[in-house]
């Protein structure tokens, strides 16, 4: 199966609006056909726009500002004719998570939302888990991880984390991460990739900090950056990650 995230861009900026925008990352999603696709900063508008669009996905997600409809959602879609939903839901990535609020130093209002399929085929069941942790609060990113774990691990199947993480490759966030039972993609695959996922419009170099983690069970065929441009031009200031897994 192909599994993939893509941080979409909430709003853009000139230039690169969202309206101008959404055809191509439309375009982007198409052209890689994930099974699952974990996006972030998806505002209500943009959710709109993909639900009209990928109507072969259904999803699970909801607005982090008020658990329904409000703010950015970071939703898991997932073919309807190849998985049924065994549960899933959302968590808030604070001291309660069960209902919405920001979380230690913070500055925004942070959400995991995630979803247990059933492969109709296969049988085989997993977890597919999608967040976007704070650009600012480390305390935050630290603690909404370890919430994250803790849900991955409360399950007997197979798991998927994708997100921005808002934390570089090689950093200590990043190497306490890969230090548990999630590997990341990237080195876990047999043919991988080491381009940058965040690219900034291209303003400056770029660095990665979009990620997929597995659990161990999973193998990793291959990991690929996809810096594909329309018409020259970037679909968000983040390229989409995709891995090719077996389990």
């Amino acid at each position: 199966m192909k599994t993939m995230s893509y941080n979409i861009l909430c709003y853009g900026k000139e230039g690169h609006e969202r309206e101008k925008r959404e055809p191509m990352v439309l375009e982007i999603i198409r052209k890689n056909n994930p099974d699952t696709l974990g996006v972030q900063e998806a505002t209500p508008e943009w959710m709109d726009f993909l639900k009209t669009n990928l109507t072969d996905y259904g999803y699970e997600g909801v607005g982090r500002d008020d658990g329904d409809n409000k703010g950015e959602y970071s939703a898991v879609f997932y073919k309807k004719d190849k998985y049924e939903v065994v549960d899933g839901g959302n968590f808030w990535l604070s001291e309660t998570p069960d209902k919405p609020g920001k979380g230690w130093d913070a500055v925004c209002v942070r959400i995991c939302s995630w979803v247990l399929l059933r492969d109709k085929e296969t049988d085989k069941k997993f977890i597919h888990l999608n967040t976007h942790l704070d650009h600012i609060g480390v305390e935050a990113r630290k603690e909404g991880m370890k919430l994250i774990f803790e849900k991955a691990e409360s399950f007997s199947a197979p798991t998927i984390v994708t997100g921005d993480f808002n934390f570089a490759q090689g950093s200590d966030f990043y190497e306490g991460l890969v230090s548990g039972k999630l590997r990341d993609s990237k080195f876990a695959a047999e043919i991988s990739d080491d381009g940058v996922t965040y690219n900034a419009f291209g303003e400056y170099e770029g660095e990665i900090i979009d990620f997929i983690m597995v659990s161990p069970e999973i193998d990793v065929k291959k990991y690929t950056v996809e810096t594909t441009k329309i018409n020259g031009e970037y679909p968000s200031d983040h390229f989409p990650v995709v891995a090719e897994i077996d389990f």
